[in-house]
């Protein structure tokens, strides 16, 4: 498996060899030592999530109070979809910023967000099926999101066939600089805190 480490901070890129034959495809999208090699810490797993969406459904942006945070490990077991990772940590270097990463089902990459990112993705094909491992347990008083068309955040959207298709609760969530003054986003120097601390584990 080939680990990169994306530009914004905590964020990796996962991609595992598949082997295909007459019977089908057999991939192993999560492989231990790839992730300890690339994150200098081990990937603790409280619960597994599984979404399906349609075409041109968009999911987040969401993201936990720190500490403790939800770490997600993300991949596309059906279907395709466009993955963000956003940095929403006050007073990060590339804070505001996001990366994207396409996840399908025909390579199974994966993307890991350490605890204080931002997530968000949107399904480009129907039935699109995401599994994500997460760090802690659902929790939603930590729990929060940010208007994934908030204009600040410059998401590209207008990439999709059609109009995004959104949850009641993440069209109504703040946008970025609102969840900001109200002290709603995760300190950047908590979120180092907390990294190192798992790496010390």
């Amino acid at each position: 498996m080939q680990a990169r480490q994306l530009e914004i901070t905590g964020a990796f890129e996962f991609s595992p060899r598949s082997f295909p034959d007459h019977r089908g495809l057999f991939v192993a999208p999560y492989q231990e030592a790839a992730f300890v090699e690339a994150t200098g810490h081990a990937l603790r797993v409280a619960q597994t999530n599984h979404s399906v969406s349609a075409r041109n459904v968009v999911r987040g942006v969401h993201f936990s109070d720190v500490p403790p945070g939800q770490a997600k490990y993300i991949y596309c077991a059906q279907g395709a979809m466009l993955d963000f990772v956003i940095d929403i940590r006050v007073g990060s270097p590339t804070f505001g910023r996001w990366e994207a990463v396409r996840l399908d089902s025909a390579e199974y990459r994966a993307v890991y967000l350490a605890e204080g990112l931002g997530h968000a993705f949107a399904a480009l094909t129907d039935d699109t099926a995401v599994a994500y491992f997460c760090s802690t347990p659902y929790n939603p008083s930590a729990e929060h999101g940010i208007n994934p068309l908030d204009p600040d955040l410059g998401l590209p959207w207008g990439d999709l066939d059609g109009e995004p298709i959104l949850s009641d609760k993440d069209r109504d969530a703040p946008g970025l600089a609102e969840a900001a003054a109200s002290g709603l986003l995760p300190d950047y120097r908590d979120c180092l805190a907390h990294y190192e601390k798992l790496r010390s584990e």
